[in-house]
């Protein structure tokens, strides 16, 4: 049965609202009225709701009361998320249905039709409109990016605040437009999503035979977005995982660079940079390791592999406290200098290409272009001002912060925490700004200050070592610019940095470290250029 707005309705929601001190009748942005009849939402299965969307358009308000005209009907809806899903504003997932339960594709808040949506929630998040952002300028250079809506929602008469109101990645000719995949299907070449995630054991798909940091315990794991998991098919199995394989052998290989034979024949290399430029803008502590989407379509079409779909920028621009997330300077694909210990690292494949010159113009020309046009000041800072303003215009950010007044207290993994909305966009605003010009210098760079690999083994002696006894790191490298030596603990935090900017002629570098540690486990990082040469382990004895 479908709900509609009553007084006996609204009179309830009044009276939580005054209860949650949020006083919401009306909003520059869409309404969102859900009801589940007080049942809870479990993480899964979808329980049945109502759902009821108000929008009178742009430059419209829109009122608590006013009947709804972009959607009156069911939804099934549950959890989704992961480390997001433990914050008191939860995130769901949602599937528009019909009276009997059954998926049906609808057009939602403008968005093209289908039946699987997103509420992202933004929490730590105390812009409201990282997601957005990033969604929104990938969008400018990319095949696809979810299409996003800022909104304001009631939960069962509960005012729950903002949340992004986006599309759900998936396979259809609106989103991710790859050929249809079936158990029946005889062509078996496409397509495909997969992804690198955290995700559970039943998604993992297939492991790669290459480990993303050499020596260390971490591994590359594939899962599977489309077909689910238990609709591939044996052949489908084969299929996927050998072109990989063959990939990165390929990759792997001396003649990886070859133009015709080599890793270009089977990856859509203006996918990767693009991917690669979004993610490091925003310098997404997650890019390139969490959340990270890769889709292939048939032969017939186009058979190489291509990145993306992006997803969940929460914890971007500048918003991590942890593996130098928040830094405006550093590449977010050497996230493995960072943070080696880190479970998810990133795979092997960023390293290789950026070892390809013919990649790093193409890269440099690319972003060269992008900023003068897709990527410019001008359109990134419009975007930022332009949610910015959907969100203090008609104060549905004050109203979310009456909600969760979380203004002013750290909320992992915060990097800046501002007393009041606006300096917490002032404080994004001045990152990105940061961010964009550490970028344009480095790319405009790019092909002369790329680091080459190095050239022999590191020696650290003695390995362990007792306490207050001083450990030596010594090695070689091709180039003889600055390098970084950077100690992190077993819970990943940097204890210790050392530079040398010295230029011996026999490019041997030697150094005592005599900073006093505890005795434990440590690992460290020797870095050159801003790229990871060597990594590794070292025990300090009592």
């Amino acid at each position: 049965m479908k709900l509609k707005v009553t007084t006996t309705v609204t009179l309830l929601f009044v009276l939580s609202s005054l209860f949650s001190q949020v006083n919401f009748s009306s909003s520059n942005l869409p309404i969102i009225i859900i009801n589940t009849n007080n049942t809870g939402i479990p993480d899964e299965p979808k329980v049945s709701a109502t759902m009821q969307i108000i929008d009178n358009g742009p430059g419209n308000m829109n009122h608590i009361d006013d009947e709804p005209n972009d959607y009156n009907g069911q939804i099934g809806i549950e959890l989704r998320g992961q480390t997001s899903q433990f914050f008191p504003k939860k995130p769901y997932g949602f599937e528009t249905w019909d009276d009997l339960g059954q998926d049906q594709n609808v057009s939602l808040l403008g968005m093209p039709k289908e039946n699987d949506w997103v509420f992202h929630n933004p929490f730590s998040d105390k812009s409201l409109i990282r997601n957005a952002i990033s969604y929104s300028i990938a969008g400018k250079i990319m095949d696809y990016a979810p299409r996003v809506r800022m909104v304001e929602m009631v939960l069962n008469d509960d005012y729950r605040g903002v949340y992004l109101l986006t599309e759900k990645i998936k396979r259809d000719k609106n989103r991710v437009n790859i050929t249809k995949l079936t158990p029946e299907s005889e062509d078996v070449s496409g397509g495909y999503i997969l992804k690198f995630d955290k995700g559970d054991p039943d998604e993992v798909g297939f492991t790669s035979f290459y480990p993303p940091i050499s020596g260390q315990p971490q591994e590359t794991r594939f899962l599977w977005h489309y077909p689910k998991a238990e609709d591939v098919t044996t052949d489908q199995f084969s299929y996927i995982s050998n072109f990989i394989y063959e990939f990165e052998d390929v990759l792997t290989s001396d003649n990886f660079k070859d133009p015709v034979n080599g890793y270009r024949k089977y990856i859509d290399v203006e996918s990767f940079i693009n991917f690669m430029f979004i993610n490091e803008i925003t310098r997404n502590v997650d890019g390139y390791r969490i959340s990270s989407f890769m889709y292939k379509d048939s032969d017939a079409i186009d058979g190489r592999l291509k990145m993306g779909p992006v997803w969940d920028f929460n914890l971007a621009l500048g918003n991590a406290d942890y593996c130098e997330g928040g830094n405006t300077s550093g590449w977010g694909y050497n996230f493995n200098s960072f943070c080696p210990q880190d479970f998810w690292v990133i795979h092997f494949w960023w390293k290789r290409l950026l070892q390809d010159e013919a990649f790093l113009e193409e890269v440099q020309e690319k972003w060269l272009s992008y900023r003068a046009n897709e990527l410019s000041d001008e359109n990134i800072f419009g975007t930022i001002d332009s949610l910015t303003n959907l969100m203090t215009s008609n104060q549905a950010a004050t109203r979310n912060y009456q909600r969760w007044p979380v203004l002013g207290q750290y909320v992992w993994p915060n990097n800046f925490i501002g007393t009041t909305y606006e300096a917490e966009i002032d404080y994004l605003r001045d990152w990105t700004e940061k961010r964009l010009a550490w970028l344009d210098f480095q790319y405009s760079n790019f092909t002369s200050n790329t680091p080459t690999a190095n050239t022999g083994e590191i020696k650290v002696y003695p390995n362990p070592t007792n306490k207050g006894q001083g450990i030596t790191f010594e090695y070689e490298l091709d180039s003889g610019l600055y390098t970084t030596i950077k100690i992190y603990n077993s819970m990943g935090q940097a204890l210790n940095r050392v530079v040398i900017d010295e230029n011996p002629s026999t490019k041997l570098y030697k150094l005592r470290l005599d900073y006093p540690l505890p005795a434990g486990a440590y690992y460290y990082n020797v870095v050159s250029r801003e790229a990871v040469e060597f990594s590794g382990k070292f025990i300090i004895l009592d």
